[in-house]
């Protein structure tokens, strides 16, 4: 814990998942003219450029041969793989619905520290888990498709995938901050997924740009600092300083911000049984954390 500012790493997980929440929007607003993949690299690509005002972040880094394993991991986990399932999901599900999903990824940080971490996993927990499942399925079937989710079903179990991936990519960071800066391993993911999605603009299918409209450039130039370096800094720093069950907690908050800005911004509204589906992965949740936190 930060003795001087006890409250600074909470404040920043704040901050981070703000952003975080502000990611669906922007994403939506850039794939209403280009390829997802395209603004994916855009997004890793601006914020590899940043790096350019933060030298000091790559000085006096030492690299240890254990790590390689726990940092290949992170970057295939995160950029990588959770940008490609995130970027399809949004094509066919609603920003206030791939924010809800985003909920359930607390349990699987808690289902994958019992798997790999060898931490103890108790009934209730493997219960939420399965309500905050059935409220997601719950959630996507009685979604109607329409123009902000053409396939409900389909692009939420994309998401559900990108939560995977940020699962494993969670655990296997807090690992690695203990030897290495937030910044630094935040900028090693955008060099990352920078180098891994330039090829895939070329592939069959990608289409490149062919025009440019200033609220589809602005939105990728703010995923690529705002959430992208914003985002990740602030979170990183976050799990550095405090336990990485309590960092992902924070995640239960994307919901509220990204309904309030789905809202504001695109117009999305839930049902009433979109409401009910999702309190039921609120409560898969809630119940796993009531029991952290008496136990």
């Amino acid at each position: 814990m930060n003795k001087s500012n006890p409250l600074l790493p909470y404040i920043c997980l704040v901050l981070a998942m703000v952003l975080w929440a502000s990611t669906f929007v922007a994403l939506k607003l850039a794939f209403s003219l280009y390829d997802p993949m395209v603004v994916i690299f855009g997004r890793m690509a601006v914020a590899s450029l940043l790096a350019v005002f933060f030298p000091f972040v790559f000085k006096n880094i030492q690299f240890r041969k254990k790590d390689i394993k726990y940092i290949v991991f992170m970057v295939i986990c995160e950029p990588c793989l959770y940008f490609i399932f995130e970027a399809k999901a949004l094509v066919y599900t609603s920003a206030a619905q791939a924010g809800m999903i985003t909920s359930m990824m607390p349990l699987m940080v808690a289902i994958g520290a019992g798997f790999f971490l060898k931490e103890e996993l108790t009934r209730k927990t493997y219960l939420g888990f399965i309500i905050a499942v059935m409220g997601a399925l719950w959630l996507s079937f009685a979604s109607n498709p329409s123009h902000h989710g053409p396939n409900p079903l389909l692009g939420n179990f994309l998401e559900f995938m990108a939560m995977v991936c940020a699962s494993g990519y969670a655990l296997s960071l807090k690992k690695l901050t203990s030897h290495y800066t937030p910044l630094f391993l935040t900028f090693l993911q955008a060099f990352a997924g920078a180098i891994f999605f330039f090829p895939i603009l070329f592939l069959p299918g990608v289409q490149l740009p062919v025009q440019v409209e200033p609220v589809p450039v602005l939105a990728i130039l703010y995923l690529g600092s705002a959430v992208t370096l914003g985002a990740y800094g602030f979170y990183n720093y976050g799990v550095s300083k405090i336990p990485a069950s309590q960092a992902t907690a924070f995640i239960n908050l994307i919901p509220v911000f990204s309904l309030a800005m789905s809202a504001a911004v695109l117009g999305e509204r839930f049902s009433s049984v979109q409401y009910m589906a999702s309190i039921m992965v609120f409560a898969g949740v809630i119940l796993t954390q009531n029991l952290r936190l008496y136990q």
